[in-house]
């Protein structure tokens, strides 16, 4: 951890989350990153279950549960709800990604924390926002399939989703977003709101360029892996050394400094390609062309003549190779965390943004489960003696932090 400046811009914010997964933990993430005070609510003992996925969900907590606390309390036993209840008396924000309901039946909907404090901001994470699908059980598989982005990702007649947590993680930042939005908005009236934010709202949007695109032109946009491109020269190519590079030219000035670059003085004398449009036309015959001069450069060699020239370009790698991205390592791109199962550290992508020049910084590790148990409740007036029958009770547990000990 690097030092952390005086003040962050949501310093003195508390937030406390009721979620799992991704999309309730993601904005969490950002609001911790920027300086709020954010407490998660986990189950007493093992905490919550999503810090036990293998698979496809073993990195989801590492990613998105850094600079926050950890409280472990019976939500269902009526001491642990009482003291849940006071700790919502100190919340400037509660975020929550449960089925429709859920909150509700426990005692702790929007409606009931009102009463504990009137200008609370109240953040639920849904599948589908108010309406008729508002009960359906969603998933990110699922919006990206009915919403579209499956359809545009995959070839024609074969539906992919997107490599990666999109409408779980985008869903979390724009709730953090309306959070932020309705805070500044307290600022000025007092009162609190309900944001709300949704996975199948979020994808709709993401794909909304796609469906402007039919407004605009009356034609259906194709899947991607078929679509007509906007640019001549915007492919994936081949090497000598069997690697593969991205390279696009996207301007009528791109396209004789590609050729100069390459020895291509035919093509750049060519006056049916002297344009994009008509390089695009062209593409059945000229994309041929291109890959047959890329597969006599290495990808080492193809980079750098595209690097020296100043073309767009990208090798293709996989996820664990950013690890060694120099970029990445020089710019505060990655931060250090420790890993739940065994505290060894490992790096995890920083959010991707600065202020003035500086980077959000990690402030707390990832919490054990409970590791702050006993500091939250001190901290609402519960005594030492009285944490302690908590404790022995199974109302509330306490974990250590990584490497330390009780």
């Amino acid at each position: 951890m690097n030092d952390a400046p005086a003040r962050t811009p949501l310093a003195g914010i508390r937030v406390l989350e009721f979620v799992h997964m991704v999309m309730g933990p993601s904005c969490g993430l950002i609001l911790a990153d920027l300086g709020a005070e954010v407490i998660k609510i986990e189950a007493v003992g093992d905490g919550d279950s999503t810090r036990y996925l293998i698979g496809s969900g073993a990195g989801f907590h590492p990613t998105f549960n850094r600079n926050k606390k950890s409280l472990a309390v019976d939500i269902k036993n009526p001491e642990g709800l009482a003291l849940l209840k006071r700790l919502v008396a100190t919340a400037d924000a509660v975020t929550e990604n449960f089925r429709p309901g859920v909150m509700e039946r426990l005692g702790l909907g929007y409606e009931a924390l009102k009463e504990i404090r009137q200008d609370v901001i109240y953040c639920s994470m849904k599948g589908f926002m108010p309406g008729p699908y508002e009960n359906r059980t969603a998933l990110d598989e699922v919006v990206q399939m009915m919403g579209g982005l499956a359809y545009m990702t995959g070839p024609p007649g074969r539906p992919l989703r997107a490599g990666t947590s999109v409408n779980d993680i985008m869903g979390g930042m724009f709730g953090a977003i309306g959070i932020m939005a309705a805070l500044r908005e307290r600022d000025a009236t007092g009162k609190g709101a309900h944001v709300q934010s949704a996975l199948y709202e979020n994808n709709i949007f993401l794909v909304a360029q796609h469906m402007a695109q039919f407004a605009v032109t009356g034609k259906a946009a194709d899947p991607m892996p078929n679509r007509i491109s906007a640019w001549g020269i915007y492919d994936v190519f081949e090497t000598a050394d069997d690697g593969q590079v991205f390279v696009g030219v996207v301007s009528d000035k791109q396209w004789p400094v590609f050729c100069k670059a390459f020895g291509a003085d035919g093509l750049a004398a060519d006056p049916a390609l002297s344009t994009n449009n008509q390089r695009v036309s062209a593409r059945a015959t000229l994309i041929p062309k291109i890959a047959e001069i890329c597969r006599r450069h290495t990808k080492d060699d193809l980079i750098a003549i595209c690097e020296s020239v100043g073309l767009p370009y990208a090798p293709i790698a996989r996820p664990h190779d950013l690890y060694d991205d120099p970029h990445l390592n020089n710019s505060g791109g990655l931060v250090e965390v420790k890993l739940d199962r065994d505290g060894v550290p490992t790096r995890i992508p920083a959010l991707p943004l600065a202020i003035d020049g500086r980077r959000p910084d990690v402030r707390l590790d990832l919490p054990t489960p409970g590791q702050h148990s006993r500091e939250i409740l001190a901290g609402i007036g519960v005594d030492a003696v009285e944490i302690e029958r908590l404790e022995a009770a199974g109302i509330i547990s306490v974990t250590p932090a990584h490497g330390a000990s009780e």
